[in-house]
């Protein structure tokens, strides 16, 4: 009787040091972001740090911090290094940062299927082009057809292929600047008349394009890219923008047919993979299974709360958020691709843009 009490007062002992082990009171949470300021992610990781900050246990201050650099590898590459995590260091990432792992980039050192997700977010996102092209609607596509475009871009790995593969289909004349950090440059670019087409995912369009470059008139949207249906695996109309078509419906629209062959899908493919799950939150490998949970349980209770309700529509549009093992899901989801798409990618990317793999 003796030695069960004793073990129950270890096992109470234990838990208490472990719980005052992952307080975080007095302490900062630094949320990496290997992206320049303004894009999508930077503006998702800042809406969520604060609602963060008051979930985790003993408050921690939660700072975002971006680190660009090489669409998004370097400081994935840095993150990569550490191990055993002390709860205090995150990473937030992009399709940007996923694809380039997908596509076996030269220059990752990482693999992110060995870092524990905690949050992983669904996106969508809206291109728009310049006014000055005398485009208002689809009608006047064929003035897009006849000039050539101009398109910041992070790279052709990166979450751009989207983009640049679309815009192909499309048979649009656009001619990439590679080099920018990060989408919230490319938009800077856009605004100082750089740049004549240009696309945010959908945090950033709702923050920095819909309410300031559409409604003054510098920006006319052409459409999103859509949303993946996962019943059916379809690419509809996004919900966050009703108002808009899909890119398949934008190609049926202006091509009189519906999209197809090996282009089709391997955007279909990247697409999943890019936008289903784009944006998610790590912890680095070996992180403990306990301070796993407590960024999980942390991140439930945010997307459970009546601030998030009321303001995530507006702040990031409206896609599902997964926590805890959802998360863990939608990460083995979107790093699991058709490997015919993923050659067919390769051999294109290389052939148009010349990318060494």
């Amino acid at each position: 009787m003796l030695k069960k009490f004793l073990a129950i007062i270890a096992a109470l002992m234990m838990s208490m040091t472990s719980s005052f082990a992952v307080n975080f009171s007095g302490k900062t949470v630094e949320w990496l972001i290997p992206f320049s300021a303004g894009g999508g992610s930077d503006k998702w990781a800042r809406y969520y740090a604060p609602m963060l900050s008051k979930a985790l246990p003993g408050n921690p201050v939660v700072v975002v911090k971006n680190c660009p650099g090489g669409s998004g590898t370097v400081c994935s590459n840095q993150f990569a290094q550490m191990k055993n995590g002390d709860g205090l260091t995150i990473l937030g990432d992009s399709g940007s940062s996923k694809f380039p792992f997908l596509l076996d980039d030269k220059r990752v050192k990482y693999n992110p299927t060995k870092w524990p997700t905690v949050l992983a977010s669904a996106t969508g996102g809206v291109v728009y082009v310049t006014p000055s092209k005398g485009y208002t609607s689809e009608k006047d596509f064929k003035k897009l057809q006849g000039t050539k475009l101009k398109y910041a871009s992070q790279g052709a790995t990166s979450l751009d292929l989207i983009a640049l593969l679309g815009f192909d289909m499309l048979g649009l004349q656009v001619d990439p600047v590679f080099g920018y950090k990060g989408r919230g440059d490319g938009r800077v670019a856009f605004e100082r008349g750089e740049m004549t087409i240009d696309y945010q995912t959908s945090s950033a369009y709702l923050k920095g394009v819909k309410d300031s470059l559409v409604k003054e008139g510098k920006a006319v949207p052409m459409f999103s890219w859509g949303a993946l249906d996962p019943k059916t695996g379809n690419v509809t109309r996004d919900p966050t923008f009703p108002e808009l078509p899909s890119f398949p419906e934008y190609y049926e629209k202006v091509h009189g047919k519906k999209p197809g062959g090996v282009a089709w899908n391997a955007w279909k493919t990247f697409f999943a993979s890019g936008f289903g799950g784009q944006k998610m939150v790590y912890l680095p490998e070996g992180t403990s299974a306990e301070i796993v949970k407590i960024y999980g349980d942390a991140f439930a209770k945010v997307v459970a709360s009546e601030e998030f309700a009321k303001t995530s529509v507006k702040a990031l549009g409206n896609y599902p958020e997964a926590v805890g093992p959802d998360a863990q899901a939608a990460a083995k989801v979107a790093f699991t691709i058709d490997p015919k798409s993923k050659e067919w990618i390769k051999d294109h990317l290389t052939k148009k843009y010349q990318v060494k793999f």
